[in-house]
């Protein structure tokens, strides 16, 4: 493989927002997850837990409430009031509605999808009804002496139960009467505590509502009688959320200690056909409160402050020994937070409201294969650029010359130009940006810095001609007509002849940039694309899917190449394809042709195409042969696949190639819910030779 320097950052100071609520949507089997900076991700759990779609967050949102309604439409409501719908083609907010009713606590959707129920602060349970184009209120429901805290559906969408503090209520939806009053104990461990807040209500399709609370409790009432069943103390902490399965046979709990509580309707003997709630299964894979959790017909969902969505599988449900059999903990983010300027040697990073620009540190030293250089200079912290407003950033990149750099926000777009004087660095803001230009999705520099590329959110992809410190547009790619797709991934060819974009519906598409013309669609193909990038000397576009396929199509030739039809006619390991988190960047070793560089978050991999493919009897995660063997046996023992999982601990978020090294930033690994970045001291720079860590 021969010898290359590694640079290791370990600065990069990525903080996750901690997971406020989480809604499943069994027909298109997609989880939509909300974070406490406002931020809303949509995961295809059939497309190997992809994070698909992400709408940015706003500071003055805190949305306490997700669901799903008839037509795969996703709305959501916080402690600003208002609720909005979220354009999942365009990715972006369609309309938000207030409710004239003060914060919004819970939100439900009707069995037939077609209703929309939200509690407020003041008390009021408000009723809309859903329409094609929008949401229309229909009336109030009586109006408590609380703030209504959570709501449930019963099945026939005749009555609904809602929890507030220190009671229940259920409500006849035909005429909006508070027809029960069940009021909940207030002991918790022998004590009377001074209030009881009803967290989580159930409605089932015999009339039992289950509620949790925080005292710790979960309890089983008769809503025909307004009368406690049964009482549960799981908990010396409140519970504070609860989700059933669609076939009212189990449901799940999670608890302020970080526990999450599975809950199964078994028989009560062996011969009879009484079932009682039994409490199963404990676990343990939060460190923080459990805020919210789902039940999906084969896994118990969960998400809390500790910012891990984990998706824990259940194996009597599971057939099949696939993606849906393992256990999950996701955390960071699928989609880029850091680009580089090779020339300079610079990184930046993106957080969600400031950038910051890094020059990397050096070494003079030399050594051995595996061996640690000291650093001659340090990494130097050039800039720290914060955003004005409330929103959050959506994306951003600098150019490989370093002198520019653009980022956007949902309403504006900005670009800066650098210039570098010495140690000094100086900034100036290219003003009058064209209002088409409002909101990007997407950027990315040509390789010569002359051209910057944009993906709006109206599905068009801008080309701009950079000059000096001032810009000129110079065309826009309109998507076809009736469709407005969202760009989410862009990449360009090294000679800037070519473009490539892939929408959210999976289809890439490859544009002529010389002549502004569509040049190509690659067939369409079953599972999202996660990551691309255009081979530097056969302008070869390589993709890889969610599904941990990797293709390579020659965009000259406008077909698969040799080596990828060979691919799929051989298939790839199984090892490989059993792999539970996405290939989330793809590059070149600029003097290798025959390589291809791709990395997801715990390993970073070189494919050599030039060597035969590992079928399933082979070891996948094997290294070369000793260095004492002869060139002829270790050629033929070899195979494309060198994977290094040195980084399995850490969180891998990026690995380029500059100037004759690998560079690997990383996150380090979650730690009592926060991460905590050594000191830039610490980055280290290694060599690494044919043997180690590959």
């Amino acid at each position: 493989m021969g010898e290359f320097k590694v640079h290791r950052v370990r600065f990069f100071n990525y903080v996750p927002s901690g997971i406020r609520c989480v809604a499943y949507n069994n027909q298109s089997n997609r989880l939509a997850v909300s974070r406490t900076d406002g931020t809303v991700e949509v995961y295809n759990l059939s497309a190997n837990y992809f994070q698909e779609k992400f709408f940015p967050g706003h500071e003055s949102r805190a949305t306490e409430a997700l669901c799903w309604a008839e037509g795969q439409r996703l709305f959501s409501a916080g402690l600003n009031g208002e609720i909005m719908e979220y354009d999942l083609q365009a990715l972006n907010i369609k309309y938000a509605v207030d409710v004239f009713g003060g914060p919004i606590w819970s939100m439900a959707v009707s069995p037939s999808g077609s209703q929309l129920l939200v509690g407020c602060e003041d008390g009021s349970v408000k009723l809309f009804q859903i329409t094609p184009d929008k949401i229309q209120f229909e009336r109030n429901f009586d109006r408590q002496k609380s703030r209504i805290l959570s709501l449930s559906w019963h099945p026939s969408g005749t009555h609904i139960a809602a929890g507030s503090i220190d009671y229940i209520s259920v409500f006849d939806v035909k005429s909006g009467s508070a027809i029960h009053k069940m009021i909940v104990d207030r002991q918790h461990m022998g004590v009377s505590k001074r209030k009881c807040i009803v967290w989580g209500v159930a409605f089932l399709s015999d009339g039992t509502v289950i509620s949790v609370d925080s005292a710790g409790k979960v309890q089983f009432w008769d809503s025909a009688t307004g009368t406690l069943v049964k009482s549960h103390l799981i908990a010396n902490a409140d519970v504070q959320s609860i989700a059933v399965a669609e076939q009212e046979d189990s449901f799940v709990v999670g608890t302020a200690e970080g526990t999450v509580f599975h809950f199964q309707l078994v028989p009560v003997t062996s011969n009879s056909s009484e079932k009682q709630w039994v409490r199963t299964k404990p676990f343990q894979h939060h460190t923080h409160d459990v805020r919210t959790v789902a039940h999906s017909p084969t896994a118990l969902i969960s998400g809390g402050t500790d910012t891990h969505l984990v998706i824990r599988p259940l194996m009597e449900k599971v057939e099949v020994k696939n993606y849906d059999a393992a256990l999950r903990k996701i955390t960071f983010p699928h989609r880029r937070l850091i680009s580089c300027s090779k020339k300079r040697q610079l990184l930046l990073f993106q957080f969600a409201h400031h950038l910051e620009l890094w020059r990397l540190g050096s070494t003079v030293a030399t050594g051995k294969n595996g061996d640690t250089l000291p650093l001659s200079k340090n990494a130097d912290h050039l800039l720290h650029l914060k955003t004005k407003g409330p929103e959050n950033i959506i994306c951003s990149c600098i150019s490989p010359c370093g002198s520019w750099i653009a980022y956007s926000t949902v309403s504006r777009f900005f670009l800066y130009r650098l210039n570098y004087e010495h140690d000094n660095i100086s900034l100036k803001r290219v003003s009058k940006m064209p209002p088409f230009l409002r909101c990007a999705l997407q950027i990315l520099f040509s390789e010569d810095s002359t051209k910057l590329f944009v993906a709006s959110n109206q599905g068009a992809l801008h080309i701009v001609q950079l000059s000096g410190g001032s810009f000129k547009h110079l065309h826009a790619f309109q998507p076809q007509s009736g469709t407005v797709e969202a760009m989410c991934l862009l990449a360009v060819s090294s000679d800037g002849n070519w473009l490539a974009a892939s929408g959210t519906s999976a289809g890439v598409h490859v544009y002529n940039v010389k002549q502004l013309k569509l040049h190509c669609t690659v067939p369409a193909y079953n599972f999202p694309v996660t990551a691309m990038a255009i081979a530097p000397n056969t302008n070869n576009l390589v993709i890889a899917h969610s599904d941990q396929q990797v293709f390579e199509y020659s965009i000259p030739d406008k077909q698969y190449t040799d080596w990828s039809r060979t691919v799929q006619k051989q298939g790839f390991h199984h090892l490989w394809l059993q792999r539970d988190t996405p290939i989330t960047h793809i590059s070149f070793h600029p003097k290798r042709p025959m390589h291809i560089l791709l990395h997801d978050a715990y390993m970073f991999c070189i494919i050599d195409k030039s060597l035969p493919l590992p079928n399933d009897k082979t070891l996948l995660y094997n290294p070369f042969p000793p260095t004492n063997e002869s060139d002829v046996v270790r050629r033929r023992t070899a195979h494309a696949f060198k994977i290094s999982k040195i980084y399995k601990v850490k969180h891998l978020v990026l690995l380029f190639w500059i100037v004759g090294s690998f560079v690997i930033s990383k996150c380090n690994k979650l730690h009592n819910w926060k991460i905590r970045a050594p000191s830039v001291s610490m980055q280290r720079t290694w060599i690494v030779g044919n043997k180690s860590p590959f």
